[in-house]
């Protein structure tokens, strides 16, 4: 079970790698990973067993940020309501953005990151609408379009495989400061 002492912190070198694209079909340690970083996701958004393992909430996770340089993140965005659908509960290899919006989005209270331990403020820009594609852990392909919040956070991971972190987009001399046709998500 991948826990928060798994999770690497920003400083780390590896975190600023750009990560190795897996070549498919992955193997069984790597399917393995996957389905442990997926489990770490819906762990961490479930009260009692982050209280009692001590984790944080995360609604995506990055090979790279357990010290893994490889093309792999975990998705897990819950539904609205608890009894709710996940709204996506994947894991992607080698997820590739093909196309995107011209208009950017940002979220009012920023983001944070399971590897950075303190609050980074100001407002992150990121393209409000994507098209990705991606494969899932039996190699299938998949081709998915998102908007806003799902899109925000999946290209936070993807950053993750760049060696980029998400405090790389804040204006360094005036954080809240962001452009008219910049979309903020609450």
């Amino acid at each position: 079970m991948i826990t928060m002492k798994d999770i690497i912190k920003e400083g780390h070198p590896t975190l600023r790698m750009v990560a190795k694209e897996l070549t498919l079909p992955i193997s069984d340690e790597e399917k393995q990973l996957g389905k442990d970083m997926l489990q770490f996701l819906k762990n961490s958004q479930d009260t009692e067993i982050a209280e009692e393992y001590s984790l944080r909430a995360g609604v995506g996770l990055a090979a790279p940020q357990l010290d893994i340089s490889k093309r792999m993140i975990a998705v897990h965005i819950p539904g609205v309501e608890e009894t709710d659908e996940p709204i996506i509960s994947t894991v992607m290899i080698n997820p590739k953005i093909v196309s995107h919006s011209v208009q950017s989005a940002c979220l009012t209270e920023g983001e944070g990151c399971l590897s950075v331990d303190r609050e980074v403020p100001g407002y992150v820009p990121r393209h409000s609408r994507i098209t990705l594609t991606y494969y899932d852990l039996e190699g299938n392909s998949h081709k998915m379009r998102l908007k806003n919040y799902q899109a925000i956070v999946i290209q936070h991971e993807i950053d993750h495989i760049n060696g980029i972190m998400f405090y790389d987009h804040i204006n360094k001399e005036h954080p809240f400061k962001i452009d008219d046709a910049v979309k903020v998500i609450s």
